[in-house]
């Protein structure tokens, strides 16, 4: 028997990611009024917020900072023991460990340490689940919270920049125990990217190569829908509201999620996606390689990638 890809599931899921942003006040109207996420609450550097059906206080933590891009990435562990084993399994891997820290408004002590690139993970097991109130109580009680329009649904995954993928991939898998269901191997050998996932999605977590020249920087954050539909909605509304579209509505090859991409007013990177119903089962999946070859030719249907998606990202190299 071939033996099971991700063996620890110690981590449950992808809990949340720290944006920064130098916008602040124009980035929050943007991802509550324009984006459609929820404010949970606010302290006096971040803004915390939701998707309607994310049962967390928080998926999206906004940071008021001088510059913009990740603060941090978090992921909740599947249990108190497990969340220790993990830290364990840190400490003795030769990464950058930070230690622990108190939390914040939306969830208890956690554990934080660093990628070869600088971009800073933190796990934890306790958290605030959101509690509705008011308006905000939803119809069907198995529904976090009510909405409106063409909201996303909840948080789906991010996308890192690093400079040598092949060594992020060994980041991902010793320190958090994830698997790779999806990679690009390029012509000289290198991988030019990799989908990770820490349970049954297909994936939580993207890396790809920076071409910007750049360090610890942010690709894309993403939020998931219910169906294609909202968003070819959301592009209108984001027409109406002079946001900038980048591309799509399209759908990718890799992992055939349907997506848009625009920047928020300071310019990170956001995506709409729909997955559909695609999950990973196989305990013994076999990754799929995509080729230089097949990567030439575009997205899915055809699609060309656009020369900024290849090179912006969050926070911008200075020349």
């Amino acid at each position: 028997m071939t033996n099971a890809t991700n063996p620890s599931f110690d981590l449950a899921h992808l809990g949340h990611v720290e944006m920064l942003t130098d916008k602040f006040e124009e980035s929050l109207d943007f991802f509550t009024r324009v984006y459609g996420l929820k404010l949970s609450g606010q302290d006096e550097t971040s803004a915390y917020l939701r998707a309607w059906d994310d049962y967390e206080f928080c998926t999206l933590k906004l940071t008021k900072a001088d510059t913009t891009g990740v603060g941090h990435i978090g992921y909740r562990a599947a249990s108190p023991e497990a969340l220790e084993q993990r830290v364990k399994v840190i400490e003795e891997s030769g990464y950058k460990v930070h230690g622990w820290n108190d939390g914040d408004l939306s969830h208890g002590r956690a554990f934080r340490f660093e990628d070869p690139f600088g971009h800073v993970f933190e796990i934890y097991y306790d958290t605030v689940w959101f509690e509705a109130q008011g308006d905000d109580v939803a119809a069907l009680k198995n529904t976090a919270s009510a909405f409106e329009g063409a909201a996303p649904r909840r948080i789906d995954h991010l996308n890192l920049l690093s400079s040598d993928v092949t060594e992020f991939k060994r980041f991902m898998e010793t320190c958090l125990g994830s698997r790779v269901t999806e990679y690009i191997e390029l012509d000289n050998g290198r991988i030019g990217g990799c989908w990770f996932t820490v349970n049954n999605k297909t994936y939580d977590l993207a890396c790809t190569e920076e071409q910007g020249g750049g360090n610890a920087r942010l690709h894309h954050v993403t939020y998931a829908t219910d169906q294609r539909e909202d968003i070819l909605r959301a592009a209108d509304i984001f027409l109406q509201n002079g946001v900038h579209i980048e591309t799509g509505p399209h759908k990718h090859a890799i992992q055939g999620t349907f997506f848009l991409y625009v920047w928020e007013p300071a310019g990170n990177r956001v995506e709409l996606a729909n997955a559909g119903a695609r999950l990973i089962m196989a305990p013994d999946w076999k990754p799929i390689k995509w080729t230089q070859a097949d990567r030439m030719k575009g997205q899915a249907w055809g699609l060309k990638t656009i020369e900024s998606f290849h090179t912006h990202g969050t926070p911008p190299v200075k020349k």
